[in-house]
């Protein structure tokens, strides 16, 4: 049986979460493989928004087992808001349905001051992290000075860990604060130790092996589903670096950050917007600072679902898309938010880039380049209908129909799926990746 990888093709945002609630009716366990509450993965099942921002996206299904690997960092004080929030609903009855890596780092309350506090202190040259504590965790983690789920559970491990690390940290946010004229963060050892010992007797009931829990299903043939978090361009090896996350978003990582060897993965699917966004700083070729930018903005509602951050919208960028291709080793695609972009009467997509008087088919390495590109357009008619019945490519206006068969031209691999609404059922599905 078939095991898919989802990632980001894009900036992220590109609705990774919806597809992932979708496949997951094909798949029997469902796996986050990096990042963590810096996502921001939105489901609308039956009228009924759902915001996930570590919990992996198919945990509305029944049934099913989500897993957070050791490649992810986890805020557990997050973690356990979003069980008590799935349960309040109803869901998440049974505690074997989640299972959380002891392997995965902890996000401390020193983290996210840090994260903060950088930020405040690069004034204008700040990179537009969440200031959700991910870099500066992931950053002990790479130095051998993290501290993993598994030290929650044994209280005096914990605080051993705790006092290695606090006095280097609170040096630092004091330097950082007294550079940004902010008050200086006062953590003490032993309330952070009496906050986070609680929450480990808390989440001890999801804490296992994920990587002998994913091995041993693969090797029954059980369909495992992977979810990526961000989108390739933010990876931290192959993105538009600086401006990126700090882990690795592109499918190869799926492998590393859930204990699993690359043989076992099959396909992966990318997902990316029928046009493109971006959060924060970093270049971005194919901006609209004008009404059409502002109009797939509010028509789109772009706005960040972790930080309400709104986003920056832009044609569509197929060089971005066959970078993407390229480094994930995409099988398919699925384009998202089709439905935004009816009553546009034309509509554009980048196919290259002129670059110092040269035309640039592929994505320049240097990011002063990249920020000094022109877009190339095409340029395709548009519709007037709305997409929401549509559940079949035939279904779909003349027009849009043109547009997906120019982006798989243009990308070099089919559109596999096509959303044409917010809810789970406004899916176009051409190919199912555990079947196909």
């Amino acid at each position: 049986m078939p095991n898919v990888v989802v990632v980001g093709a894009q900036w992220g945002d590109e609705g990774k979460g919806k597809v992932v609630d979708l496949l997951t009716e094909h798949a029997q366990v469902v796996v986050r493989f990096q990042g963590g509450n810096n996502a921001g993965h939105t489901l609308v099942v039956n009228g009924q928004k759902t915001v996930l921002h570590l919990i992996p996206s198919g945990i509305l299904h029944a049934g099913k087992t989500c897993v957070i690997g050791n490649g992810c960092v986890v805020d557990p004080t997050v973690f356990m808001k979003e069980v008590d929030g799935l349960r309040g609903r109803g869901f998440l009855a049974d505690a074997a349905q989640l299972l959380l890596s002891e392997h995965a780092h902890v996000i401390f309350p020193w983290h996210k001051h840090l994260d903060l506090l950088r930020e405040k202190a690069r004034g204008g040259a700040a990179i537009g992290t969440t200031g959700r504590g991910i870099g500066p965790a992931y950053e002990d983690k790479v130095a051998r000075r993290g501290i993993r789920i598994r030290d929650l559970l044994d209280l005096e491990r914990l605080r051993r860990r705790v006092k290695e690390r606090l006095p280097a940290a609170s040096a630092e946010m004091t330097s950082l604060a007294k550079q940004a004229k902010v008050e200086d963060p006062l953590l003490d050892v032993e309330t952070i130790v009496g906050e986070y010992g609680a929450l480990g007797a808390r989440l001890k009931e999801f804490v296992g092996d994920a990587s002998l829990y994913l091995a041993e299903h693969i090797r029954k043939g059980t369909r495992v589903l992977f979810e990526g978090a961000q989108g390739s361009l933010l990876d931290v090896d192959h993105g538009t670096y600086p401006y990126v996350t700090s882990s690795n978003t592109v499918a190869g990582n799926a492998a590393v950050g859930s204990g699993i060897g690359p043989t076992a993965i099959d396909r992966v699917m990318g997902i990316t917007k029928a046009y493109t966004t971006r959060v924060g700083s970093g270049p971005f070729p194919t901006e609209l600072s004008d009404e059409t930018g502002e109009r797939l903005r509010k028509i789109g509602d772009e706005f960040g679902a972790t930080t309400g951050r709104p986003r920056r919208c832009g044609w569509l960028d197929t060089v971005v898309l066959r970078y993407a291709v390229r480094v994930n080793g995409i099988w398919g695609v699925a384009l998202t938010k089709m439905d935004v972009l009816s009553g546009l009467p034309t509509l554009k997509i980048c196919t290259s880039y002129e670059l110092d008087g040269q035309r640039v088919t592929e994505l320049p390495g240097e990011l002063e380049d990249l920020s000094r590109v022109t877009p190339i357009y095409e340029e395709l008619p548009g519709w007037e209908q709305s997409l929401a019945g549509a559940r079949t490519v035939e279904d779909l206006p003349a027009a849009a129909q043109r547009y997906v068969r120019r982006v798989e031209e243009i990308v070099g691999v089919p559109v596999v799926m096509i959303s044409v609404g917010a809810e789970r059922g406004e899916t176009v599905v051409l190919k199912n990746p555990f079947r196909q």
